[in-house]
């Protein structure tokens, strides 16, 4: 499923978590990394060395992206490395579609302050862009991450970008022989107590059990015949949270955004809230176009 693998990286990825994972799922699948550092071209970067005008970020670019593929070295994975400018979110999201990679992945937590901020900044965007699949792990010290997955988690809301993602995450589970666990989140938070909430609640309930049904159908369809089928009340983002702990999850996939209109806004940034929060590797799969 992943035989190219873009992963970029700033001066907290040599160490970290992210890393290690992403030479496990290429170890998996035979797959190559590449390791990309975009030199940001909104920050002023340019010095003098000597009498030499250089870009400092592409000098870093260059530093970090040589240890990182010392770690790969040292790990045995097949790799590669590229250190670009521009804009690091619109500029990953280009590059992966531009080289045809089946997969980003993406650190949610990289340096320190405000950096560490932009940095989360730059993956919910990229989460946001990508039409590729993105893959983002938390990246604390006192926390591992599983592979291979045998718990795979697939959030739904019937929609077109959670329809593409079943499918993705479907497939990921009949190639780990993974135990898939299909959740459809009633978000009845705002509903009050009159008949028309009522009836609004009964239509949610309705359509959870319909995304979940065809769910189930696909999996039948692809062999997967492992499935746990979960129907929960309240906030989504918090229900997949809780799920994730309570159910030993080991990865989660689901659409970057929902429904279209207004619940597509809601729950897109339901996907970006998981990618915050959730203690596993989180892939979001993007609806594609129409």
């Amino acid at each position: 499923m992943y035989e190219r693998i873009l992963l970029p990286v700033d001066e907290s990825t040599s160490s970290s978590a992210v890393l290690h994972h992403a030479s496990e799922l290429a170890h998996w699948d035979d797959a190559e990394i590449r390791l990309l550092f975009v030199a940001d071209t909104t920050r002023d970067s340019v010095t003098v060395v000597g009498n030499d005008v250089v870009d400092a970020l592409e000098r870093e670019g260059e530093s970090v992206v040589d240890e990182a593929a010392e770690t790969l070295q040292n790990l045995g994975v097949d790799y590669s490395t590229d250190v670009v400018q521009g804009n690091p979110a619109p500029t990953i999201v280009e590059y992966a579609e531009e080289y045809d990679y089946d997969l980003v992945v993406m650190p949610t937590r990289g340096r320190k302050g405000i950096s560490r901020q932009l940095r989360g900044s730059v993956t919910e965007k990229v989460v946001r862009l990508s039409d590729r699949p993105v893959l983002t792990a938390r990246m604390k010290p006192d926390e591992e991450l599983t592979f291979p997955y045998e718990r795979i988690l697939i959030p739904t809301d019937g929609s077109r970008s959670a329809k593409r993602a079943t499918s993705h995450g479907l497939a990921l589970a009949a190639e780990l022989d993974a135990t898939v666990h299909v959740l459809s989140v009633v978000d009845d938070s705002a509903l009050g107590f009159d008949v028309r909430s009522m009836l609004s609640g009964e239509e949610s309930e309705r359509g959870a059990n319909e995304a979940i049904s065809k769910v189930v159908e696909e999996a039948n369809e692809r062999g997967v015949t492992k499935l746990a089928e979960t129907i929960e009340h309240g906030s989504p983002s918090e229900a997949i949270r809780e799920y994730v702990e309570g159910n030993d999850i080991h990865a989660v996939v689901m659409g970057a955004t929902g429904r279209s209109g207004v619940d597509r806004i809601l729950l897109g940034s339901v996907a970006e809230q998981t990618v915050r929060s959730a203690p596993v590797p989180v892939i979001t799969v993007s609806p594609g176009e129409e």
